[in-house]
C-alpha cells in the first residue's frame, strides 16, 4: 500500500481524506501539530506530530515513510482571524507551505495535491464561478491560498512538481459511518452553529443580512459534502500517479442554498425550533457563491453524490449528536 503524506490530516477535511485514501488502497501518513486538529481523528495510518514550519522534521518523516505524493491540508482557515492576525496566516499558510515544498523538493517527491478555496476569487463577477474567473481575494486567508497556488505553478516550471489545486466552496456534513466529523473551536461554519442553537447551547443563530438580492434576502452558498471533497482528493492523486501534469479545479455542487433555507431545513432534520436574530451584513459577504465544477467532472471524473442539503445536514447532525 503506497504511503501518502497528509499534512493537516487530523483536521476536518484532512481526516476525511485520510479515510478515503485508506479505502482506495493507500496508507495515509498524517503529519499534524494538533494545534487545531484532533488525535482521535487519526484512524487510518500513523500520526507524525510536527509543524510544517519545521523543515528538518518534515524531511525526517518523508525519508522514513517514503511517500509517493503529498496531500496538503495544513492551514489556518478563519477569515475573521486572518484579518485581525495576518502575520499568523502568512507565516503558517505561506511560510509553512514554502517549508513543505522545500522538503518535498529535497526528497524527490513530484506529486502534490493542495487544498485550496473559493476565497481566492473574492466577490464574484459572474455566477456560477469557473476556474477562469478573476482572482481578487479580499482577506489574508484567501490571499495566502492564492499565493500557494502561484508557488505550486512556479515549482512546476522550475523543479517539475506536478500539482493539483482543489478550490472548494462550503465544506459541510460528516462521515456517514459516524467515525469523524466537524469539531472546530471556535466554530464558524453555519450548520454546526445552527445545531448549537437547536441544542440550546447558544442563544440562537445570527443571520447577517436579510436584504440581499436573493429570493429570501439572505446569502446563498454552495454546500459540498466533506466526503465528496475527500473523494475528489483521491481522484486527483490517482490522476497525478497516472502521469497527469496537473491543474486547478473548482469543487461544488452547482446548487446554492440560502442561509434561511439551511436554517429551515435544519429545523426539519432536528425537529427543533431554531431561534434566530437578524444582524447587519458582514463586510465582503457576496450575495451568491456557486461553483461551476464541470472541469472536475470532465478531467478528474469526479461527481458529488451527496448533493442534497437535507442529506448533508442529516449526516452532520448524526455526528453532532454522537459527540454530545
Amino acid at each position: 500500500m503506497p504511503n501518502i503524506l497528509v499534512t493537516g490530516g487530523a483536521g476536518y477535511v484532512g481526516s476525511h481524506a485520510c479515510k478515503a485514501l485508506a479505502q482506495a488502497g493507500f496508507t495515509p501518513v498524517c503529519y499534524d501539530n494538533l494545534s487545531r486538529g484532533h488525535r482521535w481523528a487519526v484512524k487510518w495510518g500513523p500520526l507524525e506530530e510536527g509543524d510544517i514550519l519545521d523543515g528538518d522534521r518534515l524531511r525526517d518523516v518523508i525519508r522514513h515513510h517514503d511517500p509517493v505524493a503529498v496531500l496538503h491540508f495544513a492551514a489556518f482557515a478563519y477569515v475573521g482571524e486572518s484579518v485581525s492576525q495576518p502575520d499568523l496566516y502568512y507565516r503558517n499558510n505561506v511560510g509553512g507551505s514554502m517549508s513543505l515544498l522545500g522538503a518535498v523538493k529535497d526528497c524527490g517527491i513530484d506529486k502534490f495535491v493542495f487544498s485550496s478555496t473559493c476565497a481566492i476569487f473574492g466577490e464574484p463577477k459572474t455566477i456560477p464561478i469557473t476556474e477562469h474567473h478573476p482572482k481578487a481575494p479580499i482577506n489574508p486567508y484567501g490571499r495566502s491560498k492564492l499565493m500557494i497556488e502561484d508557488m505550486l505553478a512556479d515549482y512546476g516550471v522550475a523543479f517539475g512538481l506536478r500539482s493539483v489545486s482543489l478550490r472548494y466552496f462550503n465544506a459541510a456534513g460528516a462521515d456517514r459511518d459516524g467515525e469523524i466529523g466537524e469539531a472546530h473551536d471556535p466554530e464558524s461554519h453555519l450548520i454546526p452553529l445552527i445545531f448549537d442553537a437547536a441544542a440550546q447551547k447558544s442563544k440562537g443563530i445570527s443571520v447577517f443580512g436579510d436584504d440581499y438580492d436573493t429570493p429570501d434576502g439572505t446569502c446563498i452558498r454552495d454546500y459540498i459534502h466533506v466526503t465528496d471533497l475527500a473523494d475528489a482528493h483521491v481522484l486527483a492523486l490517482k490522476k497525478l500517479l497516472s502521469g497527469f501534469e496537473g491543474g486547478v479545479f473548482n469543487l461544488g455542487t452547482g446548487q446554492g442554498y440560502s442561509v434561511r433555507e439551511v436554517i429551515d431545513k435544519t429545523g426539519e432534520v432536528t425537529g427543533c425550533d431554531i431561534p434566530l436574530t437578524h444582524a447587519p451584513r458582514r463586510a465582503g459577504d457576496p450575495p451568491r457563491l456557486i461553483a461551476d465544477s464541470s472541469l472536475a467532472r470532465k478531467v478528474l471524473g469526479w461527481e458529488p453524490v451527496r448533493q442534497d442539503i437535507g442529506t448533508i445536514i442529516e449526516d452532520a447532525w448524526r455526528w453532532y449528536q454522537n459527540r454530545a
